[in-house]
């Protein structure tokens, strides 16, 4: 095997592979995966804009790539790392290989990795920045030309719709408008399946302009990055606190907490994968989850902001889950429309319903 692409990470380790996918030079920050299925809802959820994706599973690519099984209209990563690239899939639906998903995508690929070893050094050292760039490079110009690229702080601009859409469902009961910050289409989906016709609008549409709309309920979805670079829809859920049942889903979960007066914080490496036990407080279920996040909230903010825990992850005890019973608030950090799977969380939609008649039988009795 020809090793032409190397990565090169802001610790100055090396890790040299062959190139698949497109050409090209990427400074981005590396995250881990521990799916052992997947790998298209992964590289389309807007979730990992601006990241290096590496797979701890190793054969990856080996059921090709589907038309139905996109997350977004966008290939997200910036690039993809593996052990083993598939480019011969055996699975009936299969429209394209993985290797020409990515190079139509102009995301760069390498395969050959150690990945076991890569995996060990995030979740040793923590989530860092790395370029992938030609073999040829040298790790002092690889660190140098990470040092002058600026971190962005823009992904959720640049992964939201641009105009308002609709998904309307048949026999309604309910009329939702979801936040777009990156949100997969899945969330969408499942909403329908609870008969909610869903609006779609852009992460800086006002409160006003959302209540315009006149919805049963409000969903502020997943989506990339700093929750507190994104303080347009801080601002929105402050304006409508209260007023609207609201149902937040990963950076939703965070944003949710931040208007609330909340903090969060980076963790060390993020949860990504759909192995994630989580325990429900109230019932005392534990349920596997589909995550994908760098951020959490931090309990101790919680105090005084009216919000109490309802969900833990088990792994670290981080907040897995927020709640407002007065203002009919909601959020979880894990992902429970659950695409590809685990399927552990789908309860929450029939949840987020209920609380939506409620609010609507509330209005008539007032």
């Amino acid at each position: 095997m020809e090793q032409d692409r190397k990565l090169i990470l802001e610790d100055g380790s090396e890790y040299i592979g062959k190139g698949f996918g497109a050409e090209g030079t990427r400074v981005c920050e590396i995250v881990f995966n521990t799916s052992m299925a997947g790998y298209q809802e992964i590289i389309s959820d807007p979730s990992y804009t601006d990241q290096a994706v590496v797979m701890s599973y190793p054969l990856i690519g080996n059921y090709g790539i589907t038309d139905e099984d996109f997350e977004s209209r966008m290939i997200s990563p910036s690039a993809f790392i593996v052990r083993d690239i598939n480019d011969d899939p055996s699975n009936f639906r299969w429209a394209k290989t993985l290797p020409e998903m990515l190079t139509e995508a102009g995301v760069p690929g390498i395969s050959g990795i150690d990945t076991r070893m890569l995996v060990r050094r995030i979740r040793d050292k923590g989530t860092m920045r790395c370029i992938i760039t030609d073999a040829s490079v040298s790790a002092g110009q690889g660190l140098r030309e990470i040092e002058k690229t600026a971190v962005p702080h823009d992904a959720v601009k640049r992964c939201s719709c641009r105009k308002r859409w609709y998904s309307r469902t048949s026999n309604p009961l309910f009329n939702v408008v979801a936040i777009d910050c990156g949100m997969k289409t899945n969330i969408v989906r499942m909403l329908n399946a609870n008969r909610c016709n869903v609006t779609v609008v852009p992460f800086d549409t006002g409160g006003e302009d959302i209540l315009a709309l006149h919805p049963d309920g409000l969903l502020i979805s997943n989506g990339p990055g700093d929750p507190t670079d994104v303080p347009e829809v801080i601002k929105t859920l402050k304006e409508l606190k209260g007023r609207l049942p609201m149902f937040g889903i990963c950076l939703g979960h965070q944003l949710l907490a931040l208007s609330y007066g909340a903090k969060t914080y980076k963790l060390k490496f993020g949860h990504r994968g759909g192995n994630h036990p989580v325990r429900d407080l109230k019932t005392g279920k534990i349920g596997i989850t589909s995550q994908n996040h760098s951020y959490a909230v931090d309990e101790a903010s919680l105090i005084g902001t009216g919000l109490e825990v309802s969900h833990i992850n088990i792994l670290d005890n981080t907040v897995e889950g927020i709640e407002c019973i007065k203002n009919r608030a909601f959020s979880v950090q894990y992902h429970p429309e659950s695409a590809p799977g685990p399927q552990d969380s789908g309860y929450l939609f029939s949840r987020f319903t209920k609380l939506m008649q409620e609010g609507r039988e509330n209005a008539k009795a007032d």
